[in-house]
């Protein structure tokens, strides 16, 4: 006969071991999930854009309208989601300044449409941004409930800086 701790043991180890299971099959099933994510990013002012401390500084007024429903599964816990500008420089082949964040808990929540201003600074190192082109880029990163996190990006481009500072 084996004792308690022996058979204890066993009964862990074979629940583990169908948790574990189900939980890789919870992940394996995300891939079969085809999200198609609407996005519309748009600049609709400048508010200032001006030369500080020797470093170009922008405020923008944008609207985001996003439909991320359809990255939704059962095994999706939130949704992180961030716009970013990015630009070239003669330094750097690209940079990426965080403008916007947010953090979407449910489905309910994933449809949303809002006009704000950069919740965070927009300032590029020396005076590089007259006149610049720019791409307004919003990056989703999907964190499951198991399994590995997945992420993607829309980009909207044709952005332009003013060439003097106002």
């Amino acid at each position: 006969m084996h004792s308690f701790l022996y058979r204890l043991n066993a009964l862990l180890t074979f629940s583990l071991t169908i948790l574990a299971f189900i939980c890789g099959m919870a992940s394996f099933s995300d891939n079969f999930n085809t999200p198609s994510p609407s996005v519309d990013l748009k600049v609709l002012n400048v508010n200032w854009f001006l030369k500080q401390y020797g470093n170009d500084e922008v405020s923008l007024t944008f609207s985001v309208e996003a439909d991320l429903r359809s990255l939704f599964t059962w095994n999706t816990k939130q949704i992180f989601v961030f716009v970013a500008a990015e630009y070239e420089t003669p330094k750097n082949a690209l940079n990426q300044i965080s403008l916007w964040d947010g953090i979407i808990p449910s489905k309910d929540n994933a449809k949303f449409s809002t006009q704000i201003s950069n919740k965070y600074q927009f300032i590029d190192q020396g005076t590089n941004l007259r006149g610049k082109p720019f791409n307004l880029t919003l990056h989703w990163h999907v964190m499951p409930k198991t399994g590995k996190m997945f992420a993607d990006k829309i980009v909207m481009s044709g952005y332009r800086l003013p060439d003097e500072y106002r």
